[in-house]
């Protein structure tokens, strides 16, 4: 990287990284639209623009995001998960075929719902078992899957 580039993105994350930061943040559903959930951590998008040169996928992706914080996003557990899938399009997605044969036994909370045309997600639960976080799991391998739930879904707990 050139000096040039390098200040470049050393203003951006200076100066116009709070500015597009302090703009209205976008509802649940409009980031789930733009593929974004509320479990993206604003250090991801940092990351997310040292990959990417779109600058309206970044802004998007402030938008999105969550402050990141010791005590806030590591330490939310949910009750269950529902995976949420269209059966016609499993076979796209080999990753989430295999979670579900192989590894969803270990979690008794974790149910699959197979829902026409719906992009491969899971939807985490509450203690009620109402509907909390939705997140799209289209790229995910399986050990993601798998990490995830052992991480975020509490082992003892049921619907």
């Amino acid at each position: 990287m050139n000096v040039y580039k390098a200040c470049g993105v050393l203003l951006f994350f200076t100066f116009l990284l709070p500015i597009v930061k302090s703009k209205d943040q976008l509802s649940s559903r409009a980031c789930e639209d733009l593929g974004f959930t509320g479990l993206a951590l604003c250090s991801d998008c940092n990351t997310l623009a040292e990959y990417v040169k779109d600058q309206e996928l970044v802004s998007e992706c402030l938008k999105c995001c969550t402050e990141d914080s010791d005590d806030s996003i590591s330490k939310i557990t949910y009750s269950g998960a529902i995976i949420e899938v269209c059966m016609r399009k499993l076979v796209f997605y080999p990753e989430i075929v295999s979670f579900i044969e192989e590894e969803k036994g270990q979690f008794p909370t974790v149910k699959v719902q197979y829902l026409f045309n719906s992009p491969p997600k899971l939807i985490m639960l509450d203690d009620e078992g109402q509907h909390k976080e939705t997140i799209r799991i289209d790229n995910w391998k399986r050990e993601h899957v798998l990490q995830f739930l052992k991480e975020k879904v509490k082992p003892t707990s049921a619907i």
